[in-house]
C-alpha cells in the first residue's frame, strides 16, 4: 500500500494556506527559531501540521518534531515524559481536543508533576463554525484556569504569539497557549515583546474599561475608538495572560471606571469574566461589571464571521454591547 506524499514547501496549496493563516505560520516559525537559537525546543502535533503551521517546524528541525497521529491524550502524556529529560515540548492541537480531551492528562501528567510543557490549543472559540460543536471550545479557558500551576496565555494577533513563545521558553511550570485560526487582525507591529502576567493598556478610561483577551482584542480596540468618538472615555485592557491575572492592572481599572466590560470568545461563565468578578468582589470594589461573550449556551454552526456577528463578538458588536450596558 502507498501513502501519498505530503504538501510539498512550494505547493500552492500550502503556500496559501499558510498567506491566509499568518499566525500559524508565525507558530512554525517561531518555534524554529528558537530551536535554531539552541533552545531544547522539541515540537508535536496531532495529525494537524499543515492546519496549525507546524509543518514550518518539520521542514527546518525534522529530528525535532513529533507526529502523533489522532492521539491528542497520548501526546500530551508523552510531552510531560519528553520534559523530565529538560527538553520543552510544544505540542498542539485544536483547542477543543487539548483542554477537554486531555484535560486529565494536562492535570495529571503535566500539571501535578510542574512540568514546562507549552500546550498549544489553536482554533479556539468559535473559529471551527461549521465544524460543530465537538470542534467549538468555549469552556477551555474555565477548564485550564482550574488547574493549578498551568499558566493561561491568549495572544491577540501574530506579532503578540511569537512575543509570548519566546517569553515562555524559560517559564517555569506549564503553560497553555489559546489561539485562533491564525487570522487575527494586527494589533501589534512585528518584534513586539510582552510580559506573561502583565496586560497591555491601550488608553484609560473614566467611563468604560474594556478587558479583552485574544481574539476579542482587536474588536475592543474599534469598540473603544467608535466610543470615544461619541464622547465617551474608555480605555481598553489586552488581558493576553488570563492566569495569573494581572491583579494590579485590572484593580486600578475598577477604581478608575464607572463600569468594566469583559470581552471574551468564550462561555462568559469561568473564563477571564469570571477571573475579573473573583478579584473585584474580593476586594470589595463598588464597580459594575459586566461579562460578554457567549452566554452559557453552545455556539450554532455557520461561517466564523457570521457567528462573530450573531454574538455580537465583532467590533461593532462589542460597541452596542458596550453602549447598552453604559445606559443600563
Amino acid at each position: 500500500m502507498s501513502v501519498a506524499p505530503g504538501l510539498q514547501p512550494e505547493s500552492w496549496h500550502l503556500l496559501s494556506l499558510l498567506e491566509q493563516a499568518p499566525g500559524l505560520q508565525a507558530l512554525g516559525d517561531t518555534l524554529a527559531d528558537l530551536a535554531d537559537e539552541g533552545h531544547p525546543v522539541v515540537v508535536g502535533t496531532a495529525d494537524l501540521k499543515y492546519s496549525n503551521g507546524l509543518v514550518r517546524f518539520q521542514e527546518r528541525h525534522p529530528d525535532k518534531y513529533l507526529q502523533f497521529g489522532i492521539s491528542e491524550q497520548h501526546m500530551v502524556s508523552t510531552a510531560a515524559g519528553l520534559a523530565t529529560t529538560g527538553l520543552r515540548p510544544y505540542v498542539a492541537t485544536f483547542a477543543s481536543f487539548m483542554a477537554l480531551l486531555a484535560c486529565e492528562q494536562i492535570r495529571t501528567d503535566v500539571a501535578y508533576t510542574r512540568q514546562p510543557v507549552r500546550l498549544i490549543g489553536h482554533h479556539a472559540g468559535i473559529t471551527l463554525g461549521f465544524y460543530g460543536t465537538s470542534h467549538h471550545a468555549t469552556e477551555d479557558l474555565a477548564i485550564t484556569r482550574s488547574i493549578a500551576g498551568l499558566t493561561v496565555v491568549a495572544p491577540a494577533d501574530t506579532a503578540a504569539l511569537a512575543a509570548a513563545l519566546r517569553a515562555s521558553v524559560d517559564l517555569p511550570g506549564p503553560v497553555y497557549f489559546r489561539i485562533g485560526r491564525g487570522r487575527d487582525p494586527d494589533v501589534y507591529p512585528a518584534g513586539t515583546t510582552l510580559e506573561i502576567g502583565k496586560a497591555v493598556e491601550h488608553g484609560t478610561g473614566s467611563d468604560l474599561t474594556l478587558i479583552a483577551t485574544g481574539s476579542m482584542v482587536h474588536p475592543a480596540l474599534g469598540a473603544a475608538a467608535a466610543l470615544n468618538a461619541d464622547g465617551y472615555d474608555v480605555g481598553v485592557l489586552d488581558m493576553h495572560t488570563v492566569k495569573p491575572l494581572d491583579e494590579e492592572a485590572v484593580l486600578a481599572a475598577a477604581r478608575r471606571s464607572r463600569l468594566l466590560m469583559t470581552v471574551e470568545e468564550h462561555n462568559v461563565l469561568g473564563g477571564l469574566g469570571g477571573a475579573v468578578a473573583e478579584l473585584i468582589s474580593e476586594h470589595g470594589i463598588p464597580v459594575r461589571l459586566h461579562r460578554h461573550g457567549i452566554r452559557d449556551q453552545y455556539s450554532l454552526i455557520g461561517p466564523p464571521t457570521h457567528l462573530y456577528r450573531h454574538y455580537r463578538l465583532d467590533a461593532p458588536g462589542v460597541e452596542a454591547e458596550a453602549r447598552e450596558a453604559l445606559l443600563a
